[in-house]
């Protein structure tokens, strides 16, 4: 579904847009020090979950938590193209 959203995003310089087949309960947007995390929610669409912004302010917390989940995940991921 994201794909369908940001395909349109492939092939522009700074961006890269990513496919994974790892099973994940949130979606990550990262940029260098700031990230969106989306919450998957069981029944609901994801523009209806919560959305947390995080700053990544001090090492060992919660950015960098989730910041070293997106590392695992895009270490398994292969570019996505346009189709």
């Amino acid at each position: 579904m994201a794909l369908m959203h940001y395909a349109q995003l492939i092939g522009t310089p700074g961006i890269e847009v990513h496919l994974h087949a790892t099973t994940l309960y949130n979606s990550i947007y990262r940029g260098d020090d700031q990230m969106l995390v989306n919450a998957h929610v069981f029944g609901m669409n994801a523009y209806g979950a919560p959305l947390w912004h995080l700053r990544q302010e001090t090492e060992g917390g919660v950015f960098d938590g989730y910041a070293e989940s997106f590392e695992a995940v895009w270490a398994l991921s292969r570019p996505a193209t346009k189709e």
